[in-house]
């Protein structure tokens, strides 16, 4: 591990401000309905990066963050590496985020570092006895994960499967990957290098290069390539996402309807935004961007870009929205919250 424990004794005390007043909109639809620090890149979210690495008070909101708070910009991505340098601010050469494709752009080499953050355990006698692994050096399993009868390949990168969480019986993970605590990866699963299955997630089918945030489901047969998947949201079954064009030419991500757009990169996947789900066998095209609370079903193919609070192709009735969201999080044991209510209410108004 790069951190030495005694530097905590520095940290005693300190207060960091994560600030997002100028990032905030460039992650969107992500951060309609987070702070940036909490988007979630590799095995933590920045928040909880920075509360790994300083042990330090950790503030997210301006008229909360005491005077003698050190501001940071809250798209920084902290490593065991580089944190000291940007608390002094003369870190020259620190990833952020700039765009919300750069989530799963650096997902591989965000889990990557997330492992020095870390202590689990290799696999012992009993998972080795139980499963294939191919270099266990580099795949590290809390005590309380289970995982059965799998092929776990850790030579491309580090695998790294959660507390509680579970893979069942026939998956095959190539990392580097980070299933986090309480996901569940179903039956036969293929999940490629560069992802991240969230706290509270279901997985299923094949997955290349995707970061799930947490409480979300892709569980069943499909594939997803390159994409961002925010919270509370289902992928119906069958459900597939186009990562590349057919003549290999660059993806642009559209914000609206009279953008130009922004070239990604020649793959680029899904972004769905928190609280929205699609029917079984939806088909989304390169570079879709779907908002907050949409449901996405019908006989085309949805839109390259969907705002908020869409139910078909007419506007989402807001007090259905949220009974509906109410709904999706009791089958995760949860319930919408009233701070969660008072949030997307001021974002439909806003539409």
């Amino acid at each position: 591990m790069y951190i030495i424990r005694t530097l905590f004794v520095y940290f005693y005390n300190m207060n960091i401000f994560l600030d997002d007043t100028l990032c905030r909109k460039k992650l969107y639809p992500f951060t309609y309905t987070r702070h940036v620090s909490d988007i979630r890149v590799g095995i933590f979210t920045i928040k909880e990066k920075w509360a790994l690495l300083t042990q330090a008070a950790i503030f997210t909101n301006a008229a909360m963050a005491p005077k003698d708070a050190i501001q940071v910009d809250a798209n920084l991505l902290p490593t065991a590496k580089n944190f000291l340098s940007i608390l002094h601010g003369i870190a020259s050469d620190v990833k952020c985020l700039n765009n919300p494709w750069d989530i799963y752009q650096l997902n591989d080499w965000a889990i990557r570092e997330d492992m020095h953050l870390i202590n689990p355990p290799n696999p012992g006698a009993d998972m080795l006895a139980a499963n294939q692994f191919i270099n266990p050096q580099q795949v590290f399993i809390e005590d309380s994960a289970q995982v059965n009868f799998c092929l776990i390949n850790a030579s491309a990168g580090p695998v790294y499967i959660g507390k509680n969480a579970a893979v069942m019986e026939g998956c095959m993970l190539r990392g580097p990957i980070a299933i986090c605590d309480n996901a569940l990866v179903k039956m036969g699963a293929k999940i490629y290098g560069g992802t991240t299955i969230g706290p509270n997630c279901v997985a299923g089918g094949e997955i290349k290069n995707a970061v799930f945030f947490a409480h979300s489901n892709k569980a069943h047969d499909g594939y997803l390539g390159d994409s961002v998947i925010g919270e509370c949201c289902n992928l119906g079954a069958g459900t597939s996402n186009s990562n590349v064009k057919n003549n290999a030419s660059a993806v642009k991500y559209f914000s609206g309807k009279n953008d130009a757009g922004i070239v990604a990169g020649t793959k680029a996947g899904l972004l769905m935004g928190d609280y929205s789900r699609c029917a079984i066998n939806t088909s989304f095209n390169t570079g879709t961007i779907v908002g907050v609370c949409c449901n996405i079903f019908g006989n085309e193919m949805p839109a390259k870009y969907s705002g908020n609070f869409l139910w078909g192709k007419e506007r989402y009735i807001f007090e259905k929205a949220i009974a509906d969201i109410d709904n999706w999080k009791k089958l995760k044991g949860g319930q919408i919250t009233e701070n969660e209510i008072s949030l997307l209410k001021q974002l439909y108004h806003q539409q």
